[in-house]
């Protein structure tokens, strides 16, 4: 099958009307249509009020898996083993590796309990506790995700956390092999073979056979997106999650087929995935604009590619390296590749991405698998005020307050002056009530 040329949009950041142009083709509403909210707000009242017999229904009718039971749809801690023990060589080894390297970034994000003490005898500082129960969701559909079972719940497991029950819309046939083998590395409880608002319903109420969570975290679709947003507060998330992205910033002196392939590596994830290029250098861009060309009828995924790029990517001229940070700043996207010769100066200027990938070699692809940190990142924008997935997302924090009687003496007149301001007279005499009587 022969392919016509990729139609990418092209930006001049010299361009009269530069911003808004970007802005439409970022394309980053979070409103969701009516239709597809009420549809996930009627599953949750579903299986909040039916329970497993709602989970069942539901993933009968958007899964196809016909199952009596939520057990029947269980892979427990034994099967996983198994599953690992299956692998080829190859296929253990590969994810043993990645375990390892996600593990040893996680423990350097360790929080441990502090407290200071001042001179009156008081102690002040924080207790650090794991999360009890936790929920992962692990993505499926166009694809299953063994990666995401091990970014998601190794983080959790360094964190302390006691159950983590995962969920994953993927059915018990070889391809979730790998996926049960990287629960068992990854230290999880239970595997349940469900997906879509109605298994973020069960992690967030609980089920007759389905525990309630304290949290929820893990990207999915936009039912998987709009329910987590609905029971928030219910239990906690991670962050709302949208399609993945892919900013590159390039000096012009990267081999263009890499370039073309890292674009490619994001825009093979679906069709509305993001990927776009930034460039100080015109003929730079005509090149790996050739290289995608080139390359594109390679692709296993050619058609998912195309579309993406046709519909989302972005090639972006600007004139110096500033500007270029200045419009990913602005993109504030989930992967950012700094694909230039002195990473490090330009890092300066770089305030809003989930990951920074530093210099030619660090392909974002690394990110994805093995290099350590957590591929489970902000999206949408979402970088300017969100983080990427760590410890600290399945850590709480606790507040310790210590007062001596000589600290609840002193203290005292402060506390009752602004209680009486904010005409709070319990708050004011529950404080005065310490102060020392005998002087």
């Amino acid at each position: 099958m022969s392919y016509s040329p990729v139609s990418i949009n092209r930006l001049n950041i010299t361009d009269t009307g530069f911003d808004k142009r970007l802005g439409e083709l970022l394309h980053r509403e979070m409103i969701v249509a009516e239709d597809l909210t009420s549809t996930v707000a009627e599953i949750l009242k579903d299986v909040r009020r039916d329970g497993d017999r709602a989970v069942l229904n539901y993933t009968k009718k958007f899964d196809g898996f016909d199952a009596a039971s939520i057990e029947d749809l269980s892979v427990g801690p034994e099967q996983m083993a198994e599953s690992l023990e299956s692998l080829s060589d190859n296929q253990r080894e590969a994810l043993v590796h990645a375990a390892e390297r996600i593990r040893k970034y996680h423990e350097k994000q360790k929080q441990n309990s502090w407290h200071y003490e001042e001179a009156d005898g008081s102690v002040y500082g924080q207790k650090i506790s794991p999360l009890e129960r936790v929920g992962i969701y692990v993505p499926g559909g166009k694809a299953n995700y063994p990666s995401s079972m091990l970014m998601l719940a190794i983080p959790a497991q360094v964190a302390g956390v006691k159950e983590i029950v995962a969920t994953v819309p993927s059915s018990y046939g070889e391809e979730a092999k790998l996926i049960f083998a990287a629960a068992s590395l990854a230290g999880v409880s239970r595997v349940i073979t469900i997906g879509g608002a109605q298994a973020i319903g069960a992690l967030a109420y609980g089920t007759e056979s389905i525990p309630k969570v304290d949290k929820i975290t893990g990207p999915g679709n936009v039912y998987v997106t709009v329910a987590k947003k609905m029971v928030f507060g219910e239990v906690g998330i991670d962050m709302v999650a949208g399609p993945s992205e892919l900013t590159i910033i390039c000096d012009g002196d990267t081999d263009p087929d890499w370039i073309a392939m890292d674009l490619f590596s994001q825009a093979e994830h679906d069709e509305q995935a993001q990927s776009i290029l930034i460039s100080t250098d015109s003929d730079f861009i005509d090149k790996v604009q050739n290289s995608i060309e080139k390359l594109l009828p390679e692709m296993d995924r050619k058609d998912i590619i195309k579309t993406s790029l046709e519909n989302r990517g972005i090639l972006i001229l600007v004139d110096d390296m500033e500007a270029a940070a200045q419009v990913s700043n602005f993109i504030a996207p989930e992967h950012l590749e700094l694909s230039v010769a002195d990473p490090d100066d330009l890092l300066q200027y770089i305030d809003n991405a989930g990951a920074i990938f530093m210099g030619r070699y660090s392909a974002e692809a690394l990110g994805d698998y093995c290099a350590g940190p957590s591929h489970v990142l902000p999206t949408s924008g979402t970088a300017r005020f969100f983080s990427a997935l760590g410890v600290y997302d399945f850590q709480k924090r606790s507040s310790i307050i210590n007062c001596s009687a000589e600290a609840a003496d002193k203290l005292a007149t402060t506390a009752a002056e602004l209680a009486r301001n904010e005409y709070l007279q319990a708050h004011a005499l529950s404080a005065e009530y310490r102060i020392d009587k005998s002087k």
